[in-house]
């Protein structure tokens, strides 16, 4: 803090003048300073106070008459020849000017003086004279011996010089003490970054957008996931995602079905990582972009039918909620403006980000060039996000190229993707090299693949060698799969530890799995803890259980809400379960009056329909039951016959009744066998009904036994009481 001293007390003296606007020796400075920070960010704090170009005095011409009247003791000349001098690098050259310039009260002169004794080393003396430029006035040396206090580790000192230099306009200077107050995390960094981000630095305006990205996705979480943003970009480079996206392209890889299988490999689609250089067909992208252009067209359609269909929002969202999520909306476009700032000065980590942003708002075309832009920098992870871009668009031999790319400079995400496709195209072995180049780049998901193709090779010792690698380096999927694998070989209490370590990370398939290993056990009520735990994070199958559960507690309410999570996440038996709950509250219907209008399907058939589709053979039955009730007997056939095809012993049953009211008694009888022969008791009380109206006494007799045997009571009573009949009539 010494070197904060009395401001006021050096520029009373009137050594130290202001420049005035179109000095010389300013306009040399900035172009000093112009060419050390085109290089990076500045290490120097050159004074940039006047934008005039000093071009027009880079000549050598200029140099000689500024040397002439230099060394005829022309302050103004001293300064400018000393900054075009230590532009050259002719550190010893420039000395002596400076020195001259600094002792007759040039700014500019003291400023670029501490810049030449630093750059030879002398950082204490260099901080003395920009110390005597910055309290003159001089923003960028005020910067510069704020980044030296900072470098020696006094942040108060550097604080104040680096607001001093920042409340003067200076970018740099408000660009490192955006950082340094950052560091602290204070809010108002934030300010200064946006200050800097005005004046056109590209790595504040970088940096402002990853802060309002953040803040737009913590507004998006307080929603506890209602109306959440479309558009947030990947996370901080480095951690494991998913964008998000595609999981959102693949979470952590395959998610296994559940108890009894490990899934099917599959590169994750998480942030990007890491950069890449390299040779790649670059012109074979732009018609690869076209393929975009067409992918997103055809998105937009398809969004824009389904809004048309359902006319209604997916979820109800409270007031309070919708403005939390129109504020996170406001946060991300201004985020996206900012890093589209960026990206077009250059910024490669910007034109990635933007990317993903437009790649979630379904502008892939924009997206991809944005992509394609980062890529071509030497951005690994914009050309792997290009190459999944593509892929999804249907191109997958371009894709192939920028995954390449990115591969061979190291990026596992990448060598994941290359693996995965090669395992699709039936190549375990090339296959196999790629996941162990994405493991060998510390991406743990190449171990987890390398387990889920040994198990589909049925190489189970070393499917279980790679999942409890990956297991053991915290992967939640690996966790689940080796538990798999331990269950299958008959270790239960070995799967059961992994299993629950799965789960306690997240796996939603991990807690489904110790559901069926607790219900196994008869432990219901730990079983439907962890079915509940699954369900809550979507997992259809235990919303289903769950709701059978609830079912059986009489908790139809609550079974209700789980079995219509389950169905609309495509479970048929939870559609046919809810539509058996919905039908159970209708009204009998009473006989249809004359001239009535045959009433429309009502929800319950919509699930049991849904089921039908889906191949349910007893909503198949139940939705020929109910288009018979409507009159519509075509439809009721095709259902049936569908669910006797399918097996179903109710739809052959039923098929055969609705073919002979139509007077095909023949094929009544084929259904009716089929059906009496899988156990339907009515069937075979119907085929022991047609033998002997045919007079077949004995086959009847056959008949009135089998339905005897299978039930129910009634159909038992009246089969006894035809064979009695039967009986006497052979006796007669």
């Amino acid at each position: 803090m010494e070197f904060m001293g009395d401001r006021a007390t050096l520029l009373e003296t009137g050594r130290f003048v202001q420049p005035h606007a179109g000095d010389v020796a300013d306009a040399i400075d900035a172009a000093v300073r112009a060419d050390h920070t085109g290089k990076g960010r500045s290490d120097t704090g050159h004074d940039d106070t006047d934008g005039n170009s000093a071009d027009t005095v880079e000549t050598a011409g200029a140099e000689a008459r500024h040397r002439s009247a230099a060394d005829a003791g022309d302050t103004a000349a001293m300064s400018v020849l000393g900054a075009l001098l230590l532009r050259r690098g002719d550190l010893d050259g420039a000395e002596p000017y400076l020195r001259g310039a600094t002792a007759d009260g040039d700014r500019a002169a003291a400023n670029n003086l501490g810049v030449l004794l630093h750059q030879r080393g002398y950082a204490d003396e260099a901080a003395g004279w920009w110390r005597i430029a910055a309290v003159a006035g001089s923003a960028a040396a005020a910067h510069a011996l704020g980044r030296h206090f900072r470098e020696r580790g006094d942040e108060p000192a550097a604080e104040y010089w680096l607001r001093q230099s920042a409340e003067q306009g200076h970018a740099l200077g408000a660009y490192a003490l955006a950082d340094l107050l950052e560091h602290r995390s204070d809010v108002g960094a934030e300010r200064w970054l946006r200050t800097a981000a005005e004046q056109g630095h590209r790595e504040a305006a970088y940096r402002l957008a990853r802060a309002l990205e953040r803040r737009a996705a913590a507004e998006c979480r307080t929603t506890d996931g209602v109306g959440s943003l479309v558009g947030t970009g990947p996370a901080e480079p480095g951690p494991a995602r998913d964008a998000a996206r595609r999981a959102r392209r693949g979470e952590d890889g395959a998610r296994s079905a559940g108890v009894g299988g490990a899934g099917r490999s599959e590169a994750r689609r998480h942030e990007p990582a890491a950069a890449v250089t390299g040779p790649g067909a670059v012109g074979s992208t732009d018609p690869a972009l076209r393929v975009l252009a067409d992918a997103e067209t055809a998105a937009g359609e398809h969004l824009g039918g389904r809004r048309a269909r359902d006319g209604r929002p997916g979820a109800s969202v409270s007031g309070a909620q919708e403005r939390t999520v129109e504020r996170g909306g406001a946060l991300l476009d201004e985020a996206a403006q900012w890093y589209r700032q960026a990206a077009a000065r250059g910024h490669r980590r910007a034109a990635l980000y933007l990317g993903a942003i437009l790649e979630r708002r379904g502008r892939l075309k924009e997206a991809g060039r944005w992509y394609l832009t980062a890529a071509k920098d030497g951005e690994a992870r914009a050309a792997c996000a290009l190459a999944f871009l593509l892929r999804d668009a249907g191109d997958e031999e371009s894709a192939a190229v920028w995954w390449l790319r990115a591969a061979q400079d190291g990026d596992g995400n990448a060598a994941n993707a290359l693996g995965a496709l090669h395992a699709a195209r039936g190549e375990p072995q090339t296959a196999e090299r790629w996941y162990r180049a994405a493991m060998d780049a510390g991406d743990v998901n190449g171990a987890y693949n390398l387990g889920l193709l040994c198990a589909a090779q049925d190489r189970t010792a070393q499917a279980e060698q790679w999942y409890r690698r990956a297991a053991y380096a915290g992967h939640r999927e690996a966790a689940n799969a080796l538990a798999v694998l331990l269950l299958q070989a008959g270790d239960p209490v070995g799967a059961e530890p992994w299993f629950s370590k799965a789960a306690e990370a997240g796996s939603v398939d991990a807690a489904f799995n110790l559901g069926i290993l607790h219900a196994g056990r008869d432990d219901d009520r730990t079983a439907l803890t962890w079915y509940e735990r699954a369900a809550a994070a979507g997992h259809t199958e235990a919303a289903l259980q769950v709701g059978i559960a609830l079912l059986r507690d009489g908790d139809e309410q609550g079974a209700e809400r789980h079995l219509r999570c389950a169905a609309g996440g495509g479970s048929a038996e939870a559609a046919f379960r809810l539509a058996s709950v919905l039908d159970a509250r209708r009204p009998p219907p009473g006989p249809p009056a004359l001239g009535e209008p045959v009433a429309e399907k009502c929800e319950c058939e919509e699930w049991y329909e849904r089921a039908a589709e889906q191949g349910h053979r007893r909503a198949q039955v139940r939705v020929g039951m109910l288009a018979a009730a409507r009159g519509d007997m075509a439809d009721a056939a095709r259902w049936y016959r569908e669910a006797a095809e399918a097996g179903s012993r109710s739809g052959a049953f039923n098929l055969g009744l609705l073919l002979a009211r139509e007077g095909s008694e023949r094929e009544a009888s084929l259904w009716w066998t089929r059906a009496a022969r899988a156990g339907h008791g009515r069937a075979a009380l119907r085929l022991a009904l047609l033998a002997a109206r045919r007079g077949e006494l004995a086959e009847g007799q056959r008949w009135c036994a089998r339905a005897v045997e299978l039930g129910p009571a009634e159909v038992t009573e009246r089969a006894a009481r035809l064979r009695e009949a039967l009986l006497q009539e052979l006796t007669a």
